[in-house]
C-alpha cells in the first residue's frame, strides 16, 4: 500500500494552480446553455464573478474550480444544489450561502479565507473542505451535526476545539497546522480516520473515546514514544513516520493493524521489533531511514520476525 498525500488536494493544486500570473488576462462570464442540467462543470473557465445562474432551476452539482472568483454571491436561486466546488479561487469570505439548504458537499479549499463563518443554514452538509486557507481558529461548525468529513489541513490552527457537536464525523483532516496537543476529541465517537500530520505534537494522548478509529496519521511531529493507544483496538493503519521515536512499544494489542509506518525515526535496537510479532495481521511496515535499516540483513530479519509481511518499505516481499 502506498502512502497517501497528507493533504488529499494539495498535490493537485500544485499542478493545476497556474492562473496566478495571468490574473490580468481576459476574465470570462458564465453562460448557461442548458437551464435544465443537473450538473455544470465550469472548471478552469477564467470566471471572475458568480452571476447569470438564475436559469438553473434543477442544478444539483456546480463545479467552479480554478477560476478567478473573489466573492460568493448570486446563488440564492440554486436551492436544489447538493454540491458546490469553489476550490482554488480568490475568495476571502464565506457568505451568501443561506439559501442552499440542501447542500451536502462544499469545497472552499485553496482560497484566502480567514474566518469560518456563514454556514448557519447548511445543516444538511456532510462534507466540508476548507484546506489551504488562512484560518487560525476552529469556530462556527458545531451545528453541522450531519457532517461526516471535515478537511482543515494547511491552515494556521493552533488548538483543537469547538468540534463537540460533530458527533457523526468520521474523517477529520488537520495536517499542516500549528497544533501542539491532541485534545477535545471525546465527543467524536464515530471517527474512523484522524490526521494530524505535520504539526507540533509531542505526545499521543486523549484518544480514549475513539474506539472506531482505524486510521491514525501522526507523521512529521515531535513524538518520542508510542503510547496511549490502549482503547484504539480497531486501528488498521498507524502512521508515525518522521518523528523521534527510538523504541517500538505498546502496539501488540492492536490485532487489526495491517499498516505500520515508522520510517525516518531513531530505532536502533532489533529487540524492540520483536514486539510486532503479536500483530499477526501486519502486512506492511516502513522502517527505512532508521538506524536498523542500515543492517545488510535488514529485510531478511524483518521477514523472519514478522512472517505475515508482504511489503517492507516501498518494496513488495519476494
Amino acid at each position: 500500500m502506498s502512502k497517501p498525500q497528507e493533504n488529499a488536494e494539495e498535490t493537485k493544486a500544485e499542478e493545476e494552480n497556474t492562473h496566478g500570473e495571468d490574473d490580468k488576462a481576459t476574465v470570462n462570464d458564465i453562460m448557461i446553455i442548458d437551464p435544465e442540467t443537473l450538473e455544470l462543470d465550469l472548471n478552469h473557465g477564467r470566471i471572475g464573478k458568480l452571476q447569470n445562474l438564475e436559469p438553473l432551476t434543477c442544478i444539483e452539482r456546480l463545479y467552479l474550480r480554478w477560476n478567478l472568483i473573489t466573492k460568493i454571491e448570486n446563488l440564492s436561486t440554486l436551492v436544489t444544489l447538493v454540491e458546490l466546488e469553489l476550490y482554488d479561487n480568490q475568495i476571502t469570505k464565506i457568505e451568501n450561502l443561506d439559501a442552499l439548504v440542501n447542500l451536502e458537499i462544499l469545497d472552499l479549499s485553496f482560497n484566502r479565507i480567514k474566518v469560518i463563518e456563514g454556514l448557519d443554514n447548511l445543516k444538511n452538509l456532510q462534507k466540508l473542505f476548507l484546506s489551504s486557507n488562512k484560518f487560525s481558529k476552529i469556530e462556527n461548525l458545531s451545528h453541522l451535526t450531519n457532517l461526516t468529513l471535515l478537511e482543515l489541513g494547511d491552515n494556521k490552527i493552533r488548538e483543537i476545539k469547538n468540534l463537540d457537536g460533530l458527533t457523526n464525523l468520521r474523517y477529520l483532516y488537520m495536517g499542516k497546522n500549528r497544533i501542539s496537543k491532541i485534545e477535545n476529541l471525546d465527543s467524536l465517537i464515530n471517527l474512523t480516520c484522524l490526521s494530524f500530520q505535520s504539526n507540533r505534537i509531542t505526545k499521543i494522548e486523549n484518544l480514549n473515546s475513539l474506539h472506531k478509529l482505524d486510521e491514525l496519521y501522526l507523521s512529521e511531529n515531535g513524538l518520542k514514544h508510542i503510547e496511549n493507544l490502549e482503547y484504539n483496538m480497531a486501528l488498521e493503519t498507524l502512521d508515525l513516520a518522521q518523528n523521534q521515536i527510538s523504541v517500538v512499544e505498546n502496539v501488540g494489542h492492536l490485532k487489526e493493524l495491517t499498516e505500520f509506518w515508522l520510517n525516518d525515526n531513531n530505532v536502533t535496537d532489533w529487540s524492540c521489533i520483536e514486539h510486532l510479532k503479536a500483530n499477526t495481521n501486519l502486512n506492511t511496515v516502513y522502517l527505512e531511514r532508521n538506524p536498523i535499516a542500515s543492517d545488510p540483513a535488514y529485510r531478511r530479519k524483518l521477514k523472519l520476525i514478522i512472517p505475515s509481511l508482504t511489503q517492507i518499505d516501498a518494496t513488495l516481499c519476494r
